[in-house]
């Protein structure tokens, strides 16, 4: 507690060392120089919504805006010979944001998901997408070092689409013991749902590209040939839930609205950049898609552009989706929903990460209604049409799956600067309770 605390004050003494500064060494002139830098900070967000929401002529004065502000508030400070105050400042500010972090970071982690011993499997059975991951599974030597720790191996390397599903069937139709998947998260949510209905453990090789499902089970993603250990001694087994979107199992989550339109277009897949500026627009002027209503517990959103449900909820309310989830054996489904239909919206959400137009939830059902028979969803990456209303469920402890014990585990997301508490713990009066 002693550290915080003396963290927290020299938050607050790095801040005022900022003001000294700018004070000390550039005078009156701080004030103004103070000022232009937060109004070409807001020309650059504004701008920057602008430059997503808006074609032609002016998506590219604001994308001018965006380059240019920032030169402009330098030269401003160069001109005014305080261009090094400003850098300093700027040094000290962050200096204090960095110390603020770590007065108010959780004293200690918690317990995290509980896990217990059992054997190792004798008859495990892996499906490994060579592509996966710009070829992964060649490059750390995968179905090798799977097979000298017994382990059989089924390749999708074609020549057509393989039926993940059927395989992982007739896997367990012959005594397989134990069901894994190195590859996306897509692949690994099919080889889970039949896991689970089997009531066998199910083993996750980080061999995809991102590797959100891995992350959050604490695994290495560096090396994907270190989740083999726990087919051997070395494994434990953890109980962990299943999110579930029209009978279809999710381990990540599901997306509504922009997300999922973008995704759905063919032309996504080859030009991911130019396809999203080119449809962003439409979505955020609400010309694209359906209309959405998003229901969560006795919560109803109406008119969001987007909506992310989680199998439970990412850590701050992660606003798209790429945060991580602290444990995945909550029970509850995160439900994060988003709103944006003006520059001043766009602002708030990019200053703060949250905003008047986010709406974050938990609850064990979330409902997404449409003025749509069907509507595009993003199912762990992966986009379905689905038939509105669209529900998803939380299946709690569904799914039993076997990870190393020597893990790098999940890192603590970084906090919120909470300014009023940050000043209670700076306080040379004794600490509140609870601090």
């Amino acid at each position: 507690m002693t550290q915080r605390r003396w963290l927290a004050r020299a938050a607050f003494a790095l801040i005022l060392a900022a003001a000294a500064v700018m004070i000390g060494f550039a005078g009156l002139a701080s004030l103004a120089m103070v000022a232009i830098g937060a109004v070409g900070a807001c020309l650059v967000l504004a701008n920057g919504y602008w430059f997503l929401a808006r074609r032609g002529l002016v998506r590219w004065l604001a994308f001018g805006v965006v380059i240019l502000a920032p030169i402009a508030v330098l030269v401003v400070f160069a001109l005014n010979h305080v261009l090094w105050v400003g850098l300093v400042s700027v040094v000290l500010v962050a200096a204090a944001i960095g110390a603020a972090r770590l007065a108010l970071a959780p004293v200690a982690a918690g317990p995290g998901m509980p896990s217990r011993e059992v054997p190792p499997p004798q008859r495990a059975f892996l499906i490994m997408n060579p592509r996966s991951g710009g070829g992964k599974v060649a490059r750390f030597g995968l179905p090798d070092k799977a097979r000298a720790l017994g382990a059989e191996v089924a390749l999708l390397d074609g020549p057509g689409p393989v039926d993940v599903a059927a395989l992982a069937r007739k896997a367990v139709a012959g005594g397989a013991d134990l069901l894994g998947v190195a590859g996306g998260d897509g692949t690994q949510a099919l080889v889970a749902a039949i896991a689970a209905e089997h009531d066998l453990p199910f083993l996750i090789i980080s061999a995809g590209t991102r590797n959100h499902f891995a992350m959050d089970l604490g695994l290495d993603r560096e090396d994907p040939a270190a989740c083999l250990d726990a087919l051997t001694a070395d494994g434990v087994e953890q109980r962990i839930d299943l999110g579930v979107i029209g009978g279809r199992v999710f381990v990540n989550n599901a997306s509504f609205g922009a997300y999922a339109e973008i995704v759905e277009s063919p032309a996504y897949r080859d030009d991911k950049r130019g396809t999203t500026l080119r449809l962003l627009p439409d979505i955020l002027a609400g010309h694209r898609g359906a209309a959405l209503t998003a229901t969560a517990g006795d919560t109803t959103i109406t008119g969001p552009q987007a909506v992310l449900v989680s199998n439970n909820p990412y850590q701050g309310g992660d606003i798209a989706g790429l945060s991580r989830r602290a444990r995945l054996d909550t029970g509850t489904l995160g439900m994060v929903a988003v709103t944006v239909n003006s520059a001043a919206a766009a602002v708030d959400l990019l200053r703060r990460g949250r905003g008047h137009g986010v709406t974050v939830l938990t609850a064990e059902d979330v409902v997404v209604d449409a003025d749509a028979a069907e509507i595009p969803v993003g199912i762990d990456g992966e986009t379905v049409m689905m038939a509105t209303p669209v529900r998803c469920a939380i299946r709690p402890r569904a799914l039993r799956v076997r990870v190393p014990r020597d893990r790098p585990g999940i890192r603590p997301p970084k906090p919120a600067i909470d300014w009023p508490t940050l000043r209670r713990l700076a306080s040379f009066r004794s600490a509140p309770p609870g601090t």
